[in-house]
């Protein structure tokens, strides 16, 4: 039952919870430090997947890539196609507020965006992506009992990396929006529209205050608060 992007072969192969980093090999290091017996399953596009248990429970683990049109492919299908249920995002992303540092842990409690992507429903108006209530108080619950503090609040999605103003951030700071990704409106709207509970964990890695930003391999291997917290909620 593989589809174009995952080759799966049976529904079973890939969990009812699963984390989706952006990078293909933070899902590796994910499933080789924190799931027992993982398991390949998809190397289509170098966009790695695993399957293994965490506590005894199983837990997939799947690159989704950068951007929303990727953000997208990966979870509708893991959602219409393999019933995974409990999607938690665990990627990167950058501040708009000096006291929002390097490596703090932010949940998307909504994710305001500049694209697009809301058209395919025929909204007669303008729809606000917003995590799953659920997963969100097991993410606190989990943050409680590790002391791992977390932040929460509003993030947004954009669709270019590379803007053309480079104050183009500060209008969204004032608003109160705590950073910038690429991924979490496109996950919220997907989950919305096809019944499954999503939600958004990012790790500041760049700092539009200050300028600070981490390396790629931090990005890949330092995130393990945030690995964590999303393993303890799927598993709760």
């Amino acid at each position: 039952m593989s589809t174009a992007h995952i080759n799966a072969a049976i529904k079973g192969e890939i969990a009812e919870s699963i984390l989706l980093p952006g990078d293909p090999l933070r899902a590796k290091f994910i499933a080789e430090t924190f799931l027992d017996s993982p398991r390949c399953y998809n190397e289509i596009r170098g966009m790695l997947g695993f399957t293994g248990t965490y506590k005894g429970v199983p837990v997939s683990v799947q690159g989704s890539g950068m951007g929303m049109p990727s953000m997208g492919i990966y979870s509708y299908e893991l959602i219409s196609e393999y019933g995974v249920q409990n999607l938690i995002r665990v990627g990167s992303a950058g501040s708009f507020h000096e006291d929002i540092k390097l490596m703090d842990i932010v949940v998307g409690l909504s994710a305001s965006t500049d694209s697009a992507w809301q058209r395919t429903y025929n909204v007669p108006g303008h729809f606000a992506p917003c995590c799953d209530y659920d997963l969100l108080i097991k993410v606190k619950e989990a943050s409680d009992k590790e002391n791992i503090p977390i932040r929460a609040g509003n993030i947004v999605s954009c669709d270019v990396f590379y803007e053309d103003d480079p104050e183009w951030w500060k209008s969204w700071a004032k608003m109160g929006v705590m950073g910038v990704e690429m991924e979490a409106a496109a996950l919220y709207m997907n989950a919305a529209r096809l019944g499954a509970k999503a939600l958004a964990m990012v790790t500041i890695s760049d700092h539009f205050v200050t300028g600070g930003r981490l390396t790629a391999e931090e990005r890949e291997k330092s995130f393990t608060d945030m690995m964590k917290l999303a393993l303890e909620a799927v598993v709760a």
